[in-house]
């Protein structure tokens, strides 16, 4: 997608090596002219094309014949042409680009405007990019909210609907379909925005499932009480990451091989069990009949049956995590 600068860019890069073509085609003409009319020297010639051209206005270098006034009459009208046609090539690139800006400015409203049950993620930095990178790869839609020009450029750059704007803000938030979205992300570097993005957020959408990011020690229970339903610290994370690793790293490689997009031919997902969706009223054994292994059923929030016999029957309401093919989850969780 153009970038904002791209777009007050008024020539491309042919169009200016073609009008470097003409200036310089003039230039020569001209001082081939006056050598060749007045028997002049290249240094004579050459000034006095310049000033024609440049209608600069100072006098002639030597006393002309009818011959060289009726050249000089020629290199000046040239060089009125170049300057005019100038000015109308720059004016014409500012208005096409300012356009092109305003229509892409306008898809990218409508394209927002049609979308929902989307996700929004609000800073376009290294764990805002990472975010949205895995969320494309989970095939869901997203808008970025940034105010950073260069992190919105990015943003653009990867393929994603932008909202250039302070995602505290109510208005910013409804520009980036806050009411009609599934879930939102704050990534942003001040645990105080991220804060105050998840109260404004909270406001507009009491169904948003949000995931927030604790960038110091005490943000998490404010993230909490602002309507975050998960707060992630990095370094929080990245600790348990190291113990993992360490005391489990063929477990911990097994799981971010299931999680990680692309990387084997099964995964796990999380579905909810709808009233009227295709796994309510339905046993374990007759998913794992299908290829869908189900790994626990969630009966609270963050509390599990880890694997529920063969005859327990799903009701609508509850959450499952499962295993299974990544075509066959995918599958399921459409139709889900």
């Amino acid at each position: 997608m153009p970038s904002a600068l791209h777009a007050w860019i008024p020539f491309s890069a042919r169009v200016i090596g073609l009008w470097l073509a003409v200036v310089a085609g003039a230039i020569v003409a001209g001082t081939s002219g006056y050598m060749i009319l007045e028997g002049w020297s290249l240094e004579d010639a050459l000034y006095m094309t310049m000033i024609t051209l440049t209608t600069v206005g100072f006098r002639e270098v030597r006393e002309l014949d009818a011959s060289g006034r009726a050249w000089t009459s020629l290199v000046a009208v040239a060089g009125v042409a170049i300057i005019f046609g100038t000015v109308s090539l720059m004016v014409e690139g500012l208005v096409e680009g300012y356009q092109s800006g305003r229509r892409e400015a306008i898809r990218m409203r409508e394209a927002i405007a049609a979308m929902r049950d989307h996700y929004i993620v609000c800073g376009y930095g290294r764990v805002g990019s990472t975010v949205a990178r895995e969320l494309v790869h989970s095939g869901q839609r997203l808008v970025v909210i940034d105010i950073n020009p260069e992190s919105l450029e990015r943003a653009r750059a990867d393929g994603h609907l932008t909202v250039d704007g302070d995602a505290t803000a109510d208005e910013t938030l409804r520009a980036a379909g806050v009411e009609r979205a599934r879930g939102l992300v704050t990534t942003i570097d001040s645990d105080a925005n991220n804060v105050y993005v998840s109260l404004s957020a909270r406001a507009l959408n009491p169904d948003l499932f949000i995931v927030g990011r604790a960038n110091l020690a005490g943000s998490e229970a404010k993230l909490t009480q602002a309507g975050a339903n998960r707060v992630v610290s990095p370094y929080t994370m990245a600790g348990r990451r190291i113990a993992e690793l360490v005391t489990r790293p063929r477990v911990t490689d097994f799981i971010d091989a299931a999680l990680s997009h692309g990387e084997l031919a099964f995964t796990l997902e999380d579905v909810a069990v709808a009233a009227d969706g295709p796994l309510a009223g339905r046993s374990v054994a007759d998913l794992r009949r299908e290829g869908i292994f189900v790994l626990a059923v969630l009966r609270g929030e963050r509390t599990y049956l880890a694997n529920p016999p063969d005859d327990r029957v799903l009701a609508a309401g509850e959450d499952i995590i499962v295993s299974g093919s990544s075509e066959t989850l995918q599958a399921l969780r459409q139709r889900a």
